[in-house]
Formats: C-alpha cells, structure tokens, sequence
C-alpha cells in the first residue's frame, strides 16, 4: 500500500474485514486487471471469466445474505470495491462491475420476492449472470419523470414497449431491470414499474453497441423492446412505484460514483508526483517549481476533503440516516474534482499525457462522464440547494 493508502485505512471508517477485502481486492485487480485492460479496450468488453472470478473472491454480491452468496455488509464494503476497481485506472472495467453490484442487482435486493431473489442472485453474487439496469431514454437521463416507455397489462402478462439508451453491460448483459410507465395518466415520476428482463426474451434486442470518448472496455448499448411479453412473476416490487426505488438506489449509486472518482484522481496523482519529480527541465526537475508543487498540493488537499465527504455520507446512509443532500454533494463534488485533477495530471504530463500510451490520458478521458452519469452536477447542486 502507499503511504496515502496506509493513512486511508487507519483513519478511515473500515474494520479489519473491509481492510482484507481491500488487499484481496488489490492483488486481483493488480495482476487480472492493469496488467491486462488495455486489450479489453479494444474488445470493448471486460472478459466474462474475470468476472466470474470476482464472483469466487466473493466481492460481486457483499451486500446481499449470505445463503445467496453474499457477505451481509453494508455500503463501506461498497466504497471499498469502489475505490479499488477505481485504481486500477480502467473506468471502463470499474464501470462493469459496479453497476452490477451497486447499480443494476440492488434493484432485486430492494424490492425483489423471495423468490425472485432464489431465482437470480445466486448466479449474480457468482458472476455468471451480469446485470444492467435500463431508465434512462433518449428523452429521459436525469430527468426519469420523462420515461416514455411503456408496459400495459394484458391477461397475466405485460407487454413492454419502448427504447432505452446509455445503458452499461447493456451489450453483454444476461438480466436487466428495467422502469417503465405503466399508469399513463400519472402525473410527472408516478406511474412507473421495475420489470426483470431476462437476455433472449422475444421482442428484447440490443439495437446497436454504443462508441464512448472513454470508458471503452465498458460495453454501452441502446436497448429496444418491442412487444415484450413480461410475466407478472418478474415484476419487480409493486406496480406504478418503480420510480421510490429507482430514487432510493441513487443514493448508493452515488456513493459509490463518488469513492471511485475518488480513488481515479487519487492514482492519477501519484503517477504525476512521480513524473514531475523524474522530468529534468530547465536545469533541474519539474517539481522543483513552486508552481507545480502547489498545484500538485492543491490536487491533493481537494482529493483527501472528497475522500472524507464520501466517508460521512457513506456512514449516514449505513446508520439508516436522511442523507439525500450530504450524497448530491459527493456526485456533484466528485465528478467535478476527478475532471479537474486529471486536467492538472495531463497538464503537467506535457506532450505524453496526450499520448494514448500514457495512463493519464486514458483517465482524463474515462473521468469526463462523471459529471454527468449517475446524475448530472447541475441536478445534484439542484438537489442540495433544495435542502439548504
């Protein structure tokens, strides 16, 4: 661990267990995952064995009970994952997993039967089945009052209807959960339903892998759904109350976008404190600039103030806590933050940090839609200011 690291675990919230995930965590992705991501960007996919290794270190499900294979611990098992699959300077890859664990499969664990949660999250906790969950539109991102899709109620079934866009693991994914309007003449967010939607159900088809600035070993799709016939069994949680539990995961959703852009700008700054202090100029080392060792500094000081934003309102929601404003802070806070040190890191990389060949350049372009996916910066302030 480095020295910023040893200082993480001693003053952060995390207990023994949390610490040996984290080392576990650390070994895997340093050797199954750095050392061979730079492949999968050119696939456009994380490799499904990988996966299912993250399933048998038992890292993919820690949220959920344990006769599903999961560990039973709260949301700082999630920051953790958060911040390892984040230093391993693959967004893509940390994208993958993260909304399988923390975006996509809480919708089940939340508001799924007994049944249903029997049916599917032994083989999500294994990683055999990938997960993707399926709100946002073309129309309708931030703004999930705008749904147009809809589902209509025909004998036991409903038939499903409509498209859906920026949808993560939406190429290679095997269940998805996905919110439609299913009382049209409900007004703004009221109305809509969770449907479990298996891959290979008729009328359901990835309409065509979507090309990112970054994130690119992320698969990204636009999803069609054309007389989709849906059992009852697979509604998930009660119907026209899709968009409280939609709501209600964005809380840990955030958390965990915030831990990881955390962690993002964490490493890219370690790699350009060692570049400016080898990079000989003007007769000596860059860091020998009061200029660049000041703003270095400044990187650091804002990165350590998002890490302990994240820490508190992680530990309000694990108390149960009203945590709404303190986590629009962290999405707003940390999306922004990560931009804004990846900008300095390329910077002060000069000509290599705007090399493809060079790992900063790679961040600063996976760092860009943290500002944007998982709610936008400006919806978040929106969502404090409303608190204030």
């Amino acid at each position: 661990m480095t020295r910023q690291d040893n200082i993480t675990a001693a003053s952060g919230p995390f207990n023994e267990d949390l610490n040996l995930i984290r080392d576990q965590l650390r070994r895997f992705i340093e050797t199954e995952v750095t050392a061979k991501a730079e492949a999968w960007e050119e696939e456009g996919m994380v490799p499904r064995d990988v996966l299912r290794r993250m399933g048998d270190l038992g890292v993919l499900g820690m949220r959920y009970d344990e006769q599903y294979g999961g560990a039973g611990l709260d949301v700082m098992s999630s920051v953790v994952l958060a911040e390892e699959v984040g230093r391993s300077t693959f967004g893509g890859f940390s994208a993958t997993v993260l909304v399988h664990t923390d975006m996509a499969s809480p919708h089940l664990e939340n508001a799924g039967t007994p049944e249903q949660k029997a049916r599917w999250m032994p083989s999500i906790t294994s990683g055999e089945m990938i997960t993707a969950v399926a709100v946002t539109e073309p129309g309708a991102g931030s703004d999930v009052a705008g749904m147009r899709t809809r589902a209509v109620r025909d004998g036991s079934d409903w038939v499903l209807n409509g498209t859906k866009m920026f949808i993560t693991n939406g190429v290679h994914g095997d269940l998805y959960f996905v919110g439609a309007k299913t009382d049209p003449d409900a007004k703004g967010s009221r109305g809509i339903t969770i449907f479990a939607v298996e891959k290979g159900t008729p009328g359901f088809s990835v309409g065509r892998a979507l090309n990112k600035t970054g994130w690119l070993c992320s698969d990204t799709a636009e999803l069609i759904f054309e007389d989709v016939r849906i059992p009852a069994e697979n509604v998930l949680g009660e119907v026209n109350r899709g968009f409280y539990s939609v709501m209600k995961n964005f809380q840990n959703e955030r958390i965990v976008l915030g831990a990881m852009a955390c962690a993002e700008a964490q490493t890219a700054l370690d790699m350009t404190v060692d570049y400016v202090k080898q990079r000989r100029a003007f007769g000596g080392v860059l860091w020998d600039k009061q200029a660049v060792r000041q703003r270095l500094a400044d990187c650091q000081t804002r990165i350590a103030a998002g890490r302990q934003l994240v820490y508190h309102a992680a530990g309000l929601d694990a108390a149960g806590g009203d945590c709404v404003k303190e986590v629009s802070m962290v999405k707003a806070y940390c999306g922004e933050l990560v931009n804004s040190v990846l900008y300095d890191c390329v910077q002060f990389h000069g000509g290599m940090g705007y090399m493809r060949e060079t790992p900063v350049e790679r961040m600063s372009r996976d760092a860009r839609v943290q500002a944007i996916g998982g709610g936008a910066s400006e919806v978040m302030l929106e969502e404090v200011a409303k608190r204030m």
